[in-house]
């Protein structure tokens, strides 16, 4: 079992590195990340630039590799130059925050797992919720404890490599709560929205405008999606993704 790690963090992460002491003896594992904070840019691709990897020691004295690019890069040239064969499993995160509801679409985290899929290649994305907003966003963010988050993390991949993924499933998005009570995974679909949406309008010291988009998480949402399971009865969520957004409708009518 070849398994190949990344994120959205950066290699610096605390999170990544749990994410390999969980799996370690599972199988083959190889550490390829950004080598900055990453988040937010979902399922985005460096083209007109060179990319550039470093070989670099973690926090634990082994080592991996570090890329001037995204968590989509990570996973390219891990998978289809690190490596010296295509790993069976890729796993990204633990991501210091939640990533829930279909605002998936623009996690960094979730970009590597699809970009892993459209290979053919079973994914695994999970995230640990933080009780301080302060954490993300960060590069080397260590004073998390992961290790809840690695002990379930550790239930799932264990079951994947023994059952193979869910039928018609190509990514497994899995949510840890900060302060869990219950062992319990929660299969859940994905609510509306993780946050609302705002624009706040400042003034630079020359007077001139800029622009931050901001918003607030969504506590509570509609029953059985991952917002409310996880927040409301503070319990690990999981969802299953396809790659197919195909909507199997037939629209000829509207086409005429």
């Amino acid at each position: 079992m070849k398994i190949l790690i990344t994120n959205d963090d950066g290699l610096t992460s605390g999170g990544i590195l749990a994410v390999k002491q969980a799996v370690e003896d599972l199988g083959d594992v190889t550490v390829v990340a950004p080598q900055t904070q990453q988040s937010g840019v979902g399922h985005a691709i460096t083209l007109m630039k060179p990319l550039r990897i470093f070989k670099r020691k973690l926090a634990d004295g082994s080592y991996g590799y570090a890329v001037t690019g995204t968590p989509t890069d990570s996973l390219i040239l891990g998978s289809h130059y690190i490596m010296d064969e295509k790993p069976d499993l890729v796993i990204s995160g633990i991501n210091i925050g939640e990533n829930l509801s279909k605002s998936i679409t623009t996690s960094g985290t979730l970009g590597a797992t699809f970009e892993a899929a459209s290979h053919h290649i079973p994914s695994i994305a999970v995230s640990l919720q933080i009780d301080r907003e302060d954490l993300k966003f960060k590069d080397g963010v260590s004073e998390i404890d992961f290790t809840y988050a690695k002990k379930i993390l550790r239930r799932v991949v264990k079951n994947v490599i023994k059952y193979g993924m869910p039928e018609n499933t190509d990514i497994l998005n899995l949510n840890i709560p900060a302060k869990p009570e219950s062992d319990e995974i929660i299969q859940s679909h994905l609510a509306n929205r993780m946050y609302t949406t705002d624009v706040e309008e400042r003034r630079d010291p020359y007077g001139h405008p800029y622009y931050w988009i901001k918003g607030d998480i969504i506590m509570k949402d509609d029953a059985d999606t991952d917002v409310n399971n996880m927040h409301s009865k503070n319990q690990p969520v999981i969802t299953p993704l396809s790659l197919d957004m195909t909507v199997y409708e037939d629209i000829e009518k509207w086409l005429k």
